[in-house]
């Protein structure tokens, strides 16, 4: 199985859909890379997005409070969380890994929206930045990917109802 992420063509449209994305400040050089691929691939997909809709949050631990925010106001069809959250010498790295991911799944279920993991979780930093845009893709261009198909998944179930 190929472990890198290639950009593909998705055989759908972001040109409809109204995509935020929240991304944490901690690890800027990491998370910058993430937001530059997304931004990539919404615009490949016809989204108008620009560098300056980007909600910056502090760290990944803020990700879900402010996706939540995002969430509540009914504006988005769906939400992309990016950030990195590198491995140090304390059990710190747990924590603010796992409760992100807590979090970010919590607010997807809590408000019946798309709200898409694009935290990437490495032990050292290298790691992060051959996952955001290196040898290993960029998880920011995946996580838009999911985040249009997703966007269409809940579209299209909503409107069967």
């Amino acid at each position: 199985m190929n472990q890198t992420s290639t950009p593909t063509t998705l055989p759908l449209s972001a040109a409809s859909l109204r995509i935020a994305v929240v991304a944490s400040k901690f690890n800027r050089d990491v998370s910058s890379r993430l937001v530059d691929g997304a931004i990539a691939c919404l615009r490949r997909h016809g989204s108008k997005i620009v560098v300056g809709d980007v909600l910056w949050v502090p760290g990944a631990f803020e990700l879900p409070q402010a996706a939540d925010l995002l969430a509540r106001n009914g504006r988005w069809d769906a939400i992309m969380c990016l950030g990195a959250v590198i491995r140090g010498e304390t059990p710190h790295f747990e924590f603010v890994a796992s409760e992100a991911a807590r979090g970010i799944q919590h607010v997807a279920l809590t408000r019946g929206l798309p709200v898409v993991f694009g935290v990437v979780t490495t032990d050292n930093e290298q790691q992060a930045l051959d996952r955001a845009g290196g040898s290993h893709g960029n998880k920011g261009w995946d996580a838009a990917a999911t985040a249009i198909d997703m966007a269409h998944i809940f579209k299209t179930r909503r409107r069967r109802r």
